[in-house]
């Protein structure tokens, strides 16, 4: 069977978002090194090959708002989609404390053939999303470990991300202050703004209403609390695009 970067699901919803999953899967595609980043499974099984949990959530918001869902196919190690081309994290070499074997000794042309079979592709498909639906507004889906190595543990439930843009997410905060047993931060459990990540290229650039919503991933382990959190956060959502657009008018 062919490698596909990434897979969309519902793309004949017809709602008014756009779901993008950036680092949906673990996988390692058969092209680079052979299947493997030389790291035990319990590395690959962590925080720091994908978003753990996030994918789940993502297909079960799509189904609630009517909206289409791409997710990456490939590990965040393999070559990280939430990153502008020049990043210098685009690929890691080193990880959360962990040494990643496999990218230790990638060059600029590896990096380049996985921009092209991977990165490139998926960024494509989701800009082909977005631009067959006029006004949609682009919801990424992410998830973060509830401590670092080293660090003080991550209090929030829930982060909200954004950069300058806030339209969509002001209300989306506000929503989600009504429930007083969230912990929601702003902007935690860091920034909302690489240049060149996935709201820069595919919304800030073009004006359209965006926002990313970061779960902490022991909420979301399995199938049941990923959709729990899904019916939780979709009334919150549809509410804040509604009082977005009512502002517009």
């Amino acid at each position: 069977m062919d490698y596909k970067p990434f897979e969309i699901v519902g793309a004949q919803r017809r709602g008014p978002w756009v779901i993008a999953c950036d680092h949906a899967s673990n996988l390692v595609p058969p092209f680079v090194n052979k299947g493997s980043l030389d790291l035990p499974a319990g590395d690959m099984s962590r925080h720091i090959a994908y978003d753990v949990g996030a994918k789940g959530v993502s297909l079960a918001l799509g189904a609630l708002l009517d909206a289409p869902v791409i997710c990456s196919n490939f590990s965040r190690l393999v070559i990280d989609p939430n990153r502008g081309e020049n990043d210098p994290t685009l690929l890691m070499k080193l990880y959360d404390g962990t040494i990643i074997p496999a990218n230790r000794h990638a060059d600029a042309r590896e990096k380049q053939r996985r921009l092209t079979a991977c990165y490139r592709p998926y960024h494509e498909a989701l800009a082909e999303l977005l631009d067959a639906r006029k006004g949609a507004a682009l919801l990424a889906v992410h998830s973060f470990t509830p401590q670092l190595a080293g660090r003080p543990k991550r209090p929030w439930h829930l982060g909200i991300l954004h950069a300058e843009d806030r339209r969509l997410s002001d209300p989306l905060l506000a929503q989600l202050a009504q429930d007083p047993s969230l912990c929601v931060g702003r902007n935690e459990p860091y920034g909302g703004h690489l240049p060149g990540d996935t709201l820069d290229k595919h919304a800030i650039a073009q004006g359209r209403h965006n926002t990313l919503v970061e779960i902490r991933n022991d909420l979301i382990q399995t199938e049941e609390h990923q959709a729990e959190w899904a019916a939780r956060l979709a009334p919150a959502l549809q509410n804040a695009l509604r009082i977005t657009l009512e502002n517009e008018v």
